[in-house]
C-alpha cells in the first residue's frame, strides 16, 4: 500500500482523470488525491498512461492503491524503459496506469507518491 492512502480509502469517489502525468480522484466529501512519480532526475522521461474509461469509476469506493513489479528493457543503444504499473481497485474494478520511465541506465526507478 502506498504511504498515505489510509485517509482516503472507503470514499466515494465523484470522478477520476489523467491530466499531466498525475491521476487525480475528487471524492463525493469534497477532498482530492493526486497520484504522480515525483522521482524525476536528470537524462530522464517520465510519463503516466491508463486506457481505462475513468469516467466508469465515478461512484465507486476507493478500496486499496498498490504498486505493481517493474519491468525492464535495455535496447541497442544503452536506453532504458522502464514500467511501473499503478492499480487502484475499487468495488467497480481495478484502474491500472502504467508509469514510463526512459532513461540513459544510469538513473530509473519510480517514486509514486499521493498529494491530497
Amino acid at each position: 500500500m502506498i504511504k498515505g492512502i489510509e485517509k482516503y480509502l472507503r470514499k466515494t469517489i465523484r470522478d477520476v482523470s489523467l491530466n499531466d502525468n498525475k491521476l487525480k480522484i475528487s471524492f463525493d466529501d469534497g477532498t482530492k488525491m493526486v497520484l504522480f512519480d515525483d522521482g524525476q532526475s536528470c537524462c530522464e522521461r517520465r510519463y503516466m498512461v491508463c486506457d481505462d474509461d475513468l469516467d466508469y469509476y465515478a461512484g465507486a469506493t476507493l478500496l486499496n492503491i498498490k504498486i505493481g513489479d517493474t519491468s525492464k528493457v535495455k535496447d541497442e543503444e544503452f536506453s532504458v524503459h522502464q514500467v511501473q504499473f499503478l492499480r487502484v481497485t475499487t468495488d467497480k474494478g481495478t484502474i491500472v496506469c502504467s508509469n514510463h520511465n526512459e532513461h540513459n541506465g544510469y538513473y530509473g526507478g519510480f517514486s509514486i507518491r499521493i498529494e491530497g
